[in-house]
């Protein structure tokens, strides 16, 4: 009975000592839309599409778009990273909250003035008070003076 335990007291050493999966983001689309890798995912699918909620960046080819994007890169890069998800959007993008090293990617975004509050999706109030400390503080996209929201750049351009 003795090995038994020391067997299973090892196998147990040995299996808290094994590599956890990590996320890991393998594509930044924009300011607001990452690629996943989860090698740990159970039904096969090992990537998807992340749309981090609480804000709306620029697209890519809209004025401050690779700004945006690049802020993202920079600040999630060689990241450990989580996900808590929370949905799946009209685009079959699945919806959720990002952190990388343990800070909120949207309030960092909105703090930065890299992306605007979604305030229709949205009722966080320190998300939205992060976006207005930034747009009094003329950072990032709000230096430009009367940036063109995302939701209406969409409009306009992607017809």
């Amino acid at each position: 009975m003795r090995h038994f335990f020391t067997a299973l007291g090892s196998a147990w050493i040995l299996a808290c000592s094994l590599p956890a999966f990590a996320l890991e983001i393998t594509y930044f689309y924009d300011g607001d839309t990452v690629k996943i890798n989860d090698p740990s995912n159970k039904n096969g699918v090992k990537s998807y599409k992340l749309h981090i909620t609480d804000i709306d960046a620029p697209e890519r080819n809209q004025p401050y778009g690779l700004k945006s994007r690049r802020a993202l890169m920079q600040f999630c890069k060689n990241a450990k990273v989580q996900v808590q998800l929370l949905g799946v959007d009209k685009y079959q993008r699945k919806l959720g909250k990002l952190e990388c090293n343990n800070q909120d990617v949207s309030f960092y975004m909105l703090e930065n003035g890299h992306a605007w509050f979604y305030e229709q999706y949205s009722s966080d109030s320190a998300l939205e008070l992060a976006e207005l400390e930034a747009r009094n503080n003329k950072r990032g996209l709000w230096q430009s003076g009367h940036p063109t929201p995302p939701w209406v750049w969409r409009k306009n351009h992607l017809k």
